[in-house]
Formats: structure tokens, C-alpha cells, sequence
């Protein structure tokens, strides 16, 4: 018998920190400990003679921005899942390939010389190292991401589902990554890494339809009888 929905859950619900998981990409990082936006647009007043007050209101150019805070446990929150440092490769962008970027073959890679992808060392002359001027745009390559402003754009999720089975999602399109920032201090008990980022565009909280909380709490996903 397919469970039922309970009335309670049917009218409002609510979502705290601990009913959300952030995807970024196709990917949950767990690290997620606070994310943000912010949307400003420009609107200027315009004036005519003989009028104090404005006749009406231009509508100009809208941004997107927001910040996000990750819990450092033993390895960089995003690069370990989207960059270099991913198990799998990560996401991938176009670079030179006579720029200098890290190995990521092995653990010890960090301590070894900077290679690229062309065998250079940071030991090679600037001259090696400088691009042909007479194939520029042709010596590129799909790399991985040594720096999170590397990464190309991405979508994050936000997923909610609380003890009701009632569920809610909603999303940031065309993520990029702007500033990095991370300290430690013997006065702090855990390490945060934060980072700004701007977008293109955010769909709002929408609830899923109970049908679709139905079916998943059939499949043994959330239980939502009362």
C-alpha cells in the first residue's frame, strides 16, 4: 500500500540547514556549511520640467552575487570534487598548453616540480615557455583546474526534504567563481573557506509535487506517512 501524505504536510512547511544538500555541478559536496545571493538592479527616476517628483522609473541592468563558506577538513572543498584534486578528473577548461600547472598524478605532486601538460618544468627558460605567437589559439588543451577561478561555469541544487516528506528545490544557474579566501588561528576550532561568486540567473524555492513525494517515499527514499 502506498503511504499517504499527511494533512500537516500538505499545507506550509519549512526547511532548516540540516533538511538542505548542495549540488554543484552533479555533485553533493557535504562541506557546504552556508551559501548566499544577493540580486540588485539598476532603476533610475526620470524627470521631466515643471515636476518635482519622478513620471516613471528605468529599468536597467541586473547582477547576481552571492558568497559561499566551506568547513576545511584535509583537502581544498571545491578542487576535490570539480578541479585538479578530483578523483575523476573534475571539470574541465581550455588552457595553454605552455602554461605551468601543477601534476596531479599522486599525492606527492604538490611537492614535485610545477609541469605542464607539454613535460616543461618551472625550471625551463621564459623563452621555452612563452607561446608561438604564430599558432596562438591552437596550442590548447582541456586541463583541470589548479585555482576554484579556474573552473568553468556551473549550476548549484539545493535539495530540501524535512522529517514530513515534503520536498523543495531550487537553483543558481552559471556560477563563476570570483575571490578565495581562507585563515587559521589558534583561537578558531575549525577552518572555513570562503569564496564569492557571481551568476546569471536563480529559480526560486519551488515545492515538488506530493505525487513525486509519494513515489519516492515508495522507493524507500523518504517517509511521508503520518
Amino acid at each position: 500500500m502506498a503511504p499517504t501524505v499527511s494533512p500537516y504536510a500538505r499545507s506550509y512547511n519549512s526547511f532548516s540547514g540540516v533538511d538542505i544538500k548542495g549540488l554543484f555541478g552533479n555533485k553533493v559536496i557535504a562541506e557546504l556549511q552556508a551559501i548566499s545571493y544577493s540580486i540588485t538592479r539598476e532603476k533610475a527616476p526620470i524627470y521631466t520640467m515643471g515636476q518635482a517628483d519622478p513620471r516613471a522609473y528605468s529599468r536597467g541592468k541586473r547582477g547576481i552575487a552571492g558568497t559561499l563558506i566551506f568547513v576545511v577538513f584535509d583537502r581544498g572543498p571545491l578542487l576535490s570534487y570539480l578541479g585538479g584534486l578530483s578523483s575523476d578528473g573534475g571539470l574541465k577548461f581550455l588552457s595553454d598548453r605552455d602554461d605551468i600547472r601543477p601534476a596531479f598524478v599522486d599525492p606527492n605532486a604538490m611537492t614535485s616540480n610545477l609541469t605542464s601538460s607539454s613535460g616543461r618544468t618551472a625550471a625551463d627558460t621564459v623563452q621555452n615557455q612563452e607561446s608561438n605567437l604564430t599558432s596562438v589559439g591552437s596550442d590548447q588543451e582541456l586541463a583541470t583546474a589548479w585555482y576554484t577561478d579556474q573552473l568553468p561555469p556551473f549550476d548549484i541544487t539545493l535539495a530540501a526534504a524535512n522529517e514530513y516528506g515534503a520536498l523543495a528545490v531550487m537553483k543558481i544557474m552559471g556560477v563563476e567563481l570570483l575571490n578565495e579566501g581562507y585563515g587559521v588561528s589558534i583561537d578558531d576550532i575549525v577552518s572555513e573557506n570562503q569564496h564569492t561568486y557571481v551568476a546569471r540567473a536563480v529559480v526560486p524555492w519551488t515545492p515538488v509535487p506530493s505525487q513525486y513525494a509519494i513515489a519516492i517515499a515508495s522507493q524507500g527514499g523518504v517517509n511521508t506517512s503520518s
